[in-house]
């Protein structure tokens, strides 16, 4: 099916590995985030996944991480009900509709321009869930967001794309228009930049990461002494690796035991301020 989307810019354009990567998931015998939505959407665009060359162990890491945030961000909206949930280079994820936070939370999507109408064009709207178009890195972008709420963050695959001084300003921002909250992403180790330029998988946005890497959460903390690291998740001492492909999951049970080759993988830090 033919879909008129936006002239995407080709750092808009590495949306569509996430994509293709949690549809795939869904098409798994075992699946982790059983992403309907994202897998229907893959189809209705015609969407080539295999053009990506994902092999088992980045799709189950795509999925992976999004299932933890999603439970993060469902333990923070229940026992704040007044929160602002913010999905920062959000994608076509459809975080908002599978958490299924209470109308009393505020939730924004952020990305780019190109992106932001790609989901109002794709994605079916949900009252109290708005769409933000702007780069991260332009301070005004925050203004129409309440300020006087508790929120909880996410920034599923985006960390990689930020240079460490926008990482810092970005998260400067967040902390001062807030008065407390939570934040969570993937970690991306040193490890993990050369990784990605080296992995077909990830060709695609290879070009567009500026991140130099962080090998551990303490990392963070230095760069930004208000965070407070709540847990470092380990995604292959998880409940879920029992649905991984087997040579997947083979390969996370014998890494499970070292903090250093667990990192190696995929770890969702999570943070409050």
């Amino acid at each position: 099916m033919t879909i008129p989307l936006p002239d995407l810019t080709p750092l808009e354009n590495t949306l569509w590995l996430t994509l293709a990567g949690k549809a795939l998931d869904y098409r798994a015998e075992h699946p982790i985030l059983r992403d309907r939505t994202a897998y229907d959407l893959a189809a209705k665009l015609d969407l080539d996944t295999a053009r990506f060359k994902l092999s088992a162990s980045p799709v189950v890491g795509i999925a992976h991480r999004s299932l933890v945030m999603d439970d993060i961000v469902r333990r923070f909206v229940a026992g704040r009900p007044d929160a602002v949930g913010l999905d920062l280079g959000a994608g076509l994820d459809t975080r908002v509709h599978r958490v299924d936070p209470p109308p009393t939370v505020d939730w924004y999507d952020v990305d780019l321009p190109g992106v932001a109408e790609a989901r109002r064009l794709l994605l079916p709207e949900r009252p109290h869930a708005h769409v933000i178009g702007r780069d991260l890195n332009d301070p005004g972008w925050l203004d129409g967001v309440p300020s006087d709420r508790p929120a909880v963050i996410v920034a599923d695959g985006l960390i990689g794309f930020l240079s460490r001084e926008e990482l810092a300003g970005l998260l400067d921002r967040l902390i001062r228009h807030f008065p407390a909250g939570e934040i969570c992403f993937n970690g991306y180790t040193r490890f993990h930049v050369w990784a990605a330029r080296k992995y077909p998988g990830t060709q695609s946005v290879a070009p567009f990461l500026k991140s130099p890497g962080f090998d551990t959460p303490q990392d963070i903390e230095r760069l930004e002494p208000r965070l407070k690291l709540v847990r470092e998740i380990f995604l292959t001492r998880e409940p879920e690796v029992a649905r991984y492909p087997w040579t997947t999951r083979l390969a996370s049970r014998l890494t499970s035991w070292s903090t250093s080759l667990s990192r190696k993988g995929t770890a969702v830090q999570h943070y409050r301020f």
